[in-house]
């Protein structure tokens, strides 16, 4: 219940005015975003790979309404592109892209991002995002593949489509996430959504494809282990994402056990719905974050 009511909080215009404009977030903000601007998560990106760690970064912000809006998120992209090293990937969000507008515009504007990236030795994921653009989502990742077949794209497992999708996805870069939305018929309680994720990991781990374990849990992780030396993958086949600025001291230690562990670097001024979202997901943190809103200690 307590996931619900955050997720239904992270779509509150009141609620996101009354914290974005509280001088007393800061912290908490800095804690799981990296900074307003792409200078800002090119330092983090920097200190990341310093320490052995992979990275993807995401410029916060979805729902563009305009084509101009679209445009710019493209911008944007291109110029943090520039910024980033080799062997880094960005999740882009479509709808920042101008999906609700057009999926033509969207793939276009995607296009443009893939290229460039891949001039540059960096490879795109397309991100998750509410239950109603997913079929468009993968209607776009599939015309993209056609020129850039390293793009990856997200399953969220608390949909009941998720694992049809991973069946159909041969021989792609998935990212597997539980998922930080609500939808109609979805699975919400946690046993249900962990067993969807399970069953889906199975497939991608069996198939052609090569999976992404986005998750912090612990039970989660282990599983993919063990499913990855039955299926006889190396740690160069398979590897996890976790959030920036969460269980940072267990992502430096599965990376110095070798395996490929790759940290989703947001930024940007839009970050009030993905904080509430991560909260909803962790809400042990949601103490923390009230604190951050009454208290500057």
């Amino acid at each position: 219940m307590l996931r619900q009511a955050m997720l239904a909080l992270s779509k509150s215009r009141r609620a996101e005015r009354l914290v974005t404009t509280s001088p007393l977030t800061a912290d908490v903000v800095a804690r799981y975003v990296a900074g307003r601007g792409a200078g800002d998560a090119a330092a983090a990106v920097q200190e990341l790979t310093r320490k052995g760690l992979l990275v993807t970064v995401a410029r916060l912000g979805e729902e563009v309404t305009d084509e101009e809006g679209a445009e710019a998120a493209v911008g944007a992209y291109l110029s943090l592109l520039d910024r980033l090293p080799a062997g880094a990937d960005v999740s882009v969000k479509l709808t920042a892209l101008g999906l609700r507008l057009s999926q033509r515009l969207a793939l276009g504007h995607a296009d443009r991002i893939c290229a460039a990236a891949a001039a540059r030795g960096l490879t795109v994921t397309l991100d998750a995002e509410e239950h109603d653009t997913v079929a468009r989502l993968h209607a776009v990742h599939t015309a993209l593949r056609r020129e850039h077949p390293d793009v990856g794209v997200v399953v969220q497992a608390y949909l009941p489509d998720s694992l049809d999708r991973c069946e159909k996805l041969s021989g792609a870069r998935v990212r597997l996430c539980k998922g930080a939305y609500t939808a109609p018929g979805a699975y919400a309680r946690r046993a249900d959504i962990d067993r969807s994720f399970v069953r889906c990991l199975k497939v991608l781990m069996a198939g052609t494809c090569y999976p992404m374990v986005a998750t912090h849990d612990p039970r989660l992780l282990r599983i993919a282990a063990t499913l990855a030396v039955l299926d006889g993958r190396d740690q160069t086949g398979y590897e996890l994402q976790m959030l920036y600025g969460v269980r940072p001291a267990e992502q430096a230690r599965q990376a110095q056990l070798g395996a490929r562990m790759r940290v989703y670097v947001p930024y940007g001024d839009d970050w009030y719905p993905y904080l509430v979202r991560r909260l909803a997901e962790r809400p042990g943190n949601l103490a923390f974050f009230l604190r951050s809103l009454v208290s500057r200690r």
